[in-house]
């Protein structure tokens, strides 16, 4: 049989995708450069042409799933606001369940790494404006709620390594103590009109 020759672009996307699986299922310092080159069926030479250390194939990995995330987070503008964000919790907590090491990888090995940081960031920035958007606050209530879920996407990285290295509450109690901490802090900015109505959807 005679093997389909792949793009460069495809090439990247396969070799990605390797290292995804390794990363995931594995601290990040027991992951070789040499078994991301057998998972992607092709020799060390060719895998260190597109990604010269493990740290830049790393970030390759991050950045992907980051963008993934973004997507499969979007808000339906049909749902109570409540319902939304539970729905982007999920999503979040469904891919940390299935990628500790990487999730771990990101905020404890390259924490100081900016590149990663600024993947983390840029996806924390786009949640927090999605959300802000969401809340429909007139212009004097937006800056303090942007405060308030800028911070609380902060507590939710930290309480989720936590989590992911020890375990010391349930899923259930995860997503639960997340939106109850969020829903409670924007609720003196909110006051009776906890969110506004939510649009109707599209016919």
């Amino acid at each position: 049989m005679v093997r389909r020759r792949l793009t460069p672009e495809q090439r990247r996307a396969q070799i990605v995708e390797a290292g995804a699986g390794l990363f995931a299922d594995r601290p990040y310092e027991a992951v070789l450069m040499e078994e991301v080159a057998a998972a992607a069926g092709i020799s060390r030479a060719l895998l260190y042409r597109h990604f010269p250390a493990k740290r830049d194939l790393f970030v390759a990995v991050y950045e992907q799933a980051a963008a993934r995330l973004l997507v499969e987070s979007s808000f339906d503008p049909a749902l109570p606001v409540p319902e939304q964000i539970s729905a982007a919790l999920h999503t979040h907590l469904d891919y940390f369940e299935a990628n500790p090491h990487t999730v771990i990888a990101a905020n404890r090995v390259l924490a100081a790494d900016p590149t990663i940081q600024g993947i983390i960031a840029g996806e924390l920035g786009e949640l927090r404006r999605r959300m802000l958007d969401e809340l429909g606050l007139p212009a004097a209530g937006r800056a303090a709620a942007e405060s308030v879920i800028g911070a609380w996407l902060t507590f939710v990285r930290v309480l989720t390594v936590d989590w992911l290295e020890h375990g010391a509450v349930t899923r259930a109690d995860m997503h639960a103590i997340c939106t109850g901490a969020l829903l409670g802090a924007l609720g003196p900015l909110l006051g009776e009109a906890p969110v506004r109505t939510p649009r109707a959807a599209p016919p």
